[in-house]
């Protein structure tokens, strides 16, 4: 049995707007993925793309250092599905 949860076929609700602030800010998948590094957290090049198209699922901790890698805040992120959930 597979207890995976998903929204509208994805495992996370943030992955469009990562793409969106890595492509804001000119990022490259290798760029970010160092950039993460500088706070701690260790994610693959590979496994940005497969959070920005929703097959991998994003940590709090990843959560947190994606919005100071982007110099927002986390809600930056999230509101848009919190916002949908009225």
């Amino acid at each position: 049995m597979n207890n995976t949860r998903k929204r509208e076929g994805k495992l996370n609700v943030i992955g469009y707007k990562i793409k969106y602030y890595r492509e804001l800010n000119q990022l490259s998948y290798q760029k970010l993925s160092d950039m993460l590094m500088l706070y701690g957290v260790d994610i693959h090049k590979q496994s940005i793309y497969n959070i920005e198209i929703g097959i991998r699922t994003v940590v709090d901790y990843e959560l947190c250092a994606f919005a100071k890698c982007f110099k927002i805040k986390v809600t930056d992120l999230t509101d848009d599905y919190y916002n949908s959930l009225d």
